[in-house]
């Protein structure tokens, strides 16, 4: 990991050279690197910073600048309020006067203030009235609460880095993982140096990962009526990612389930915080899309092999569940390097069955993958491409596109294939 650096780090250092003309916001999925980006931005450029979290009491980081001074702050007797936020503010309007450069101010864990977005709003607004030279960052790992601020009261104020879930090229240079490896243990860095030791592992997962997000991360995104059933909710979808399930059957198999709006709501809430999405089936009619039996995929594997009870060896000696774990590995690559412009789907119609479907407006194009689990009949993507004028459509694994050349190439890179 020592000197690993993601490609958001440019993107920030770009950012903060600049002019302060906008906000910048960073976020994602909880455990993506968010804070490290960040924190390795400010190391490579020649401006003060004060480093403010949120989530943590106490001495926090302060500025990372070469031949910058770094200031250190404490919320060990702060109420993470509104006016917390204008006070951290005024202090670093205070100190950018005297800065013969810019100076930058950072909020981790933003979107845990009360009406957080409308404060920020006042005092960006001000700032650029006076013309202070104060850059800000923001920080977030409940992306749909950053997103609804940012769009409601935020507009045309800021620019937006996503901090997505590692893809296998990250991990391999990072970590040295190779590619059943990170099919298995999924690609969260704070997990890597554990996976010798899987017992610590699989606890990682559960402990630190999994129940924040549901526990705490999604409660404050939104009203959750039933967070009980949002839990298992996503435990019978880690179990059965890979798979078509219809709404009737997850009601059949979760207690006090509620409705299949619920249900759909809260998968909807499940993909928003990075853990599990239910793909819908691929249709000429957005209303039958909408209203189809969901293709469950978890969008970092780790997910589904630390709830499995299998170890690694077992996985991969079960064929049947390596091959679900695969797919869903494609799956969740597919979803998580889509630009906002493509969606991804699936296709069934009678026997007829495509794994993924990438559409952009009316352009289509189908994705299959062929792990070696089971007999894959190439009619189902001849069909596809007849019914619906797509081109030549991807395989991937056996006999068509290496899983790892694959996933070394964002969606939409395959999706403009000729």
């Amino acid at each position: 990991m020592a000197g690993f650096q993601r490609s958001g780090v440019t993107t920030i250092v770009k950012r903060l050279t600049e002019e302060p003309r906008r906000l910048i916001t960073v976020f994602g999925p909880r455990q993506t690197g968010k804070t490290t980006m960040v924190r390795q931005a400010l190391g490579q450029i020649d401006l003060t910073s004060r480093y403010l979290s949120v989530d943590e009491p106490g001495p926090l980081f302060g500025g990372f600048a070469v031949g910058g001074t770094a200031e250190q702050t404490s919320l060990a007797e702060a109420v993470p309020t509104t006016e917390w936020i204008a006070s951290q503010w005024r202090e670093a309007r205070r100190l950018a006067e005297r800065e013969p450069q810019q100076f930058v101010l950072v909020f981790d864990e933003i979107q845990k203030v009360p009406d957080w977005s409308e404060a920020v709003k006042g005092l960006w607004d001000a700032d650029r009235q006076q013309r202070t030279r104060l850059h800000v960052v923001l920080l977030g790992s409940a992306p749909l609460v950053i997103q609804s601020g940012l769009s409601e009261s935020l507009a045309g104020r800021f620019e937006s880095i996503l901090s997505r879930h590692w893809s296998l090229s990250e991990m391999s240079e990072a970590f040295d993982f190779n590619l059943d490896q990170y099919v298995y243990f999924g690609g969260y860095p704070g997990a890597a140096d554990l996976i010798e030791h899987e017992e610590r592992w699989r606890d990682y997962i559960l402990r630190a990962l999994i129940e924040p997000h549901l526990e705490r991360d999604l409660l404050a995104m939104t009203r959750v009526d039933k967070p009980s059933l949002l839990k298992r909710l996503f435990e019978l979808g880690a179990s059965y990612s890979g798979q078509i399930l219809s709404y009737n059957k997850m009601l059949g198999q979760l207690q006090d389930a509620g409705n299949t709006t619920t249900l759909a709501r809260y998968l909807d809430l499940l993909a928003a915080a990075g853990l599990l999405a239910g793909l819908p089936k691929y249709s000429g009619s957005a209303h039958r899309r909408r209203g189809s039996s969901p293709k469950l995929n978890v969008l970092n594997t780790a997910l589904m092999s630390a709830t499995s009870g299998y170890t690694f060896q077992e996985a991969r000696a079960d064929r049947t569940f390596w091959g679900r774990l695969v797919e869903s590995c494609v799956g969740a690559h597919l979803i998580n390097t889509a630009p906002s412009n493509l969606s991804v789907s699936y296709w069934r119609e009678a026997s007829l069955e495509v794994d993924f479907v990438i559409r952009a407006g009316s352009r289509v194009r189908a994705v299959e993958v062929k792990s070696g689990h089971g007999q894959v009949s190439d009619n189902s993507l001849r069909e596809f491409e007849r019914r619906y004028n797509a081109p030549r459509s991807l395989t991937v694994g056996e006999g068509g596109i290496p899983l790892n050349e694959f996933l070394a190439a964002p969606t939409d890179e395959w999706f403009r294939l000729p």
